[in-house]
């Protein structure tokens, strides 16, 4: 099975996530930010991956070093648990519709981080929960997994719904990629790797 477990701790953080590739789509711990454990809780189950994660931070500053570092943390992680990527279909994409909200998320293992993030939020928080720290979460993601990422989201009205879609689309692509493709023979690259 394609695992990783990374322990993160710094003077702002102290993480710990465990991650399993090939799971059933289960969340447990906490961020110590609700909604931004909802969010997470949609990534894992449409993803299909298993995240456990256990994390303090200073959230009385805010939530943005926790999310951020949770960000770093699993992007390690995704590195670390596809390994060599051999057979795995590197591309995936979705689109995500979450009641009048739709975002399409592409992504691609390709070794090359990038972030290509479009969206328009028609409110600044949902709750206590910065909307910017969605973004800033993927890019820590992407930067650390080493993943080409773009989401946009094609239209929305409710802030929630909107980065529902997102995290939703996020992990439904990320399966795809992650999947074994039985008919490959080693990295889907003709550079011969990833």
């Amino acid at each position: 099975m394609r695992k990783a477990e990374i322990n993160r701790k710094t003077l702002e953080t102290n993480i710990s996530l465990q991650l399993n590739l090939d799971g059933e789509g289960k969340f447990s711990g906490t961020s110590g930010i609700g909604f931004f454990d909802h969010m997470l809780e949609l990534f894992t189950k449409h993803s299909g991956m298993d995240l456990h994660l256990q994390a303090e931070g200073d959230l009385e500053v805010d939530y943005h070093h926790t999310v951020e570092d949770i960000g770093i943390a699993l992007g390690q992680a995704i590195k670390e648990a596809l390994a060599d990527k051999k057979g795995i279909c590197r591309y995936g994409f979705m689109y995500l519709p979450m009641d009048e909200a739709l975002a399409r998320v592409c992504l691609d293992l390709s070794g090359r981080p990038f972030l290509v993030y479009n969206a328009q939020f028609w409110t600044s928080q949902v709750g206590n929960f910065d909307v910017e720290l969605a973004e800033e979460f993927l890019r820590a993601v992407v930067n650390n997994a080493a993943i080409t990422l773009h989401v946009e989201v094609l239209y929305g009205r409710n802030t929630h719904h909107i980065l529902e879609a997102i995290f939703k689309g996020f992990g439904q692509a990320l399966k795809k990629a992650v999947s074994i493709d039985s008919t490959a023979k080693g990295v889907p690259s003709t550079k011969g790797q990833l």
